[in-house]
């Protein structure tokens, strides 16, 4: 199964510059198997370390983190010698040992011919809890579910993939039936890999159901294992109340729709947990639109996605009648659905700073508004083909952007100033707002 990442990896592989890599990314995104495909791919040989419950590998590093040592303990454990040019290293679940985290800096010190990787499914926590971090000596890479395009490239329609780069929009449209059934397929499957993979072999909406299932009961598992006691049952509420904040025609975060009474300051070390672990996406309000877009965040004003559309529509109990027939049930659903979407892809795309804007009097809200880097793009998202976009046009008299999207079910478009995309073809946004 073709993963975008691969492509940063070879890069980084081929960097003269390379430091050790961090791997970043919610459970069950796919890390492990990344990083063991890419030793198979680009490496000869490829030694994998597990550090989950391994005592052996927490006393090696326990001592002095003499890289030299170090070498020698893990040609012991596996038996066989390393071979700096054509060795891939793995460090798996790294934050179980923070001690080899601490390794990475004399590794990129010391040792720089190694070529490490390193993965942990709560990376995230254990980096905010102070653990001795090598700061400017490592490089990272975050990993999310698949993309749209990625689905597409794993359910055989890689052809279909690469007209979607090629922004040939004419062609697009006339095979827009095909993108729009595998979108709603993606609105129901989502991009964690082993639904991806189960939905690609079986075509068997029940059987994806029962992995999103089991991949939502070991989330809330991780609550009770991983996280301090006295937050875990704010956690459960917090990430229960998700749908029904999504569902609201003002997605804007709403403490009060978790537990009647509830303050920010009762949620925030929730919210902040459950971001680390790369479970929810935490998108923060604008009132200007100045480059960088940072500089007017909002940090008490925010809307709050999951990681995945699947595992939305799942935790919503919505069933695949409903959303490839589009019945009613849906309907009061589905900007829920298409915002979420919309939110994975542009958190998955390279280097996008994702806002909302609302002006101070919250009579105009744009859905996103994105930082390029080079210019802010504001963009509407509507879950049909209704063109109507009055908080746009407000946006559009107040601050004249070069460029404004909808997105929409509707076919590529460009006016004036206004880009009609569709869904389907979000991943071409930072194309489209440079050209």
């Amino acid at each position: 199964m073709y993963r975008i990442a691969m492509e940063k990896l070879l890069k980084w592989k081929r960097s003269t510059r390379r430091k050790p890599l961090i791997i970043e990314g919610a459970r069950q995104v796919g890390k492990t198997w990344l990083m063991k495909e890419f030793g198979k791919q680009a490496y000869a040989d490829t030694v994998y370390i597990n550090f989950d419950s391994n005592s052996g590998m927490a006393e090696l590093f326990s001592s002095d983190l003499d890289t030299d040592r170090l070498i020698v303990g893990l040609e012991l454990y596996v038996g066989h010698k390393i071979d700096p040019e054509n060795s891939l290293l793995i460090f798996d679940e790294v934050q179980e040992v923070p001690r080899a985290l601490a390794s990475l800096k004399y590794f990129y010190e010391n040792a720089p011919q190694y070529h490490i990787v390193c993965a942990g499914s709560l990376l995230g926590i254990a980096l905010h809890q102070g653990t001795s971090f090598p700061v400017g000596k490592v490089d990272f890479l975050k990993l999310y579910p698949f993309s749209f395009k990625e689905f597409l490239m794993a359910t055989g329609k890689e052809r279909f993939a690469e007209l979607l780069d090629q922004r040939d929009f004419s062609m697009i449209t006339s095979f827009k039936k095909t993108y729009i059934d595998a979108l709603k397929h993606y609105y129901f499957v989502g991009g964690m890999p082993e639904a991806v993979q189960s939905f690609a072999e079986n075509k068997d909406f029940g059987e994806v159901r029962d992995i999103q299932k089991r991949i939502l009961a070991a989330y809330e598992q991780d609550f009770s294992k991983h996280a301090p006691n006295d937050i875990v049952p704010r956690l459960r509420m917090l990430w229960n109340s998700i749908p029904s904040q999504l569902s609201k025609e003002n997605k804007k975060f709403i403490y009060g729709l978790v537990r009647e009474g509830a303050r920010a300051k009762d949620y925030e070390t929730a919210i902040m947990w459950l971001s680390d672990c790369g479970l929810v996406h935490k998108v923060s309000r604008v009132n200007a639109a100045g480059i960088p877009l940072k500089a007017y965040e909002d940090l008490k004003a925010f809307k709050l996605f999951m990681l995945d559309v699947g595992l939305l529509g799942c935790m919503a109990g919505l069933r695949q009648r409903t959303l490839l027939n589009g019945n009613d049930l849906f309907v009061e659903f589905k900007g829920a659905l298409t915002e979420q979407y919309v939110c994975q892809q542009l958190k998955a795309a390279e280097d996008l700073g994702v806002y909302y804007y609302t002006n101070d009097r919250g009579s105009c809200e744009v859905d996103f508004v994105v930082d390029t880097g080079e210019r802010v793009v504001p963009l509407e998202v509507k879950a049909e083909v209704n063109l109507k976009a009055k908080s746009l046009k407000a946006y559009q008299e107040k601050f004249s952007p070069e460029i404004a999207l909808r997105v929409s079910m509707a076919d590529y478009k460009k006016e004036e100033w206004l880009v009609n995309l569709p869904l389907y073809a979000i991943d071409q946004l930072d194309a489209i707002a440079n050209e």
